[in-house]
């Protein structure tokens, strides 16, 4: 399969999950990756490995997933991280939730039996969580 056909199948699987664009997924693929090392530690973290965990053992919560993903945007691309999701056609949390679970649809990530859509539902809101040139950093507000 070439690039270009891996293109066009992300672009089509963006647009089935509400039309985001596809230059999302790696953005959503290395925002989980740095949310698992955020929750669980490095994978080569040598207690991982004398305890023989498997990656099942390495799951997150949508809840955790959306905290890992703001601050993944945050981290990458600061005062702009609002700017470039809403481009991306991303303005909720529950849009994460619909672009994962679309990728899992597709084979491209798994879930658990426990993982559900609403685990994404108003996590907190971008306006509260994302910096803004014209009004300074605000606290994070996060849904317990």
């Amino acid at each position: 399969m070439s690039s270009h056909e891996i293109q066009i199948d992300l672009k089509e699987i963006m647009e089935q999950a509400g039309g985001f664009s596809p230059m999302c997924f790696p953005f959503i693929r290395d925002g989980l990756a740095h949310t698992v090392e955020m929750v669980h530690g490095n994978r080569e973290d040598e207690t991982m490995l004398e305890l023989g965990l498997s990656d099942e053992s390495r799951h997150v919560s949508g809840h955790e997933l959306c905290i890992g993903l703001k601050e993944y945007a945050i981290d990458r691309y600061g005062m702009m991280a609002k700017s470039v999701l809403n481009k991306w056609g991303i303005h909720h949390t529950l849009d994460f939730g619909k672009i994962i679970f679309a990728m899992v649809d597709a084979g491209l990530m798994r879930t658990t039996d426990e993982d559900q859509l609403d685990d994404f539902d108003s996590v907190y809101e971008f306006d509260d969580v994302f910096p803004d040139p014209s009004r300074g950093n605000r606290t994070l507000t996060v849904k317990s």
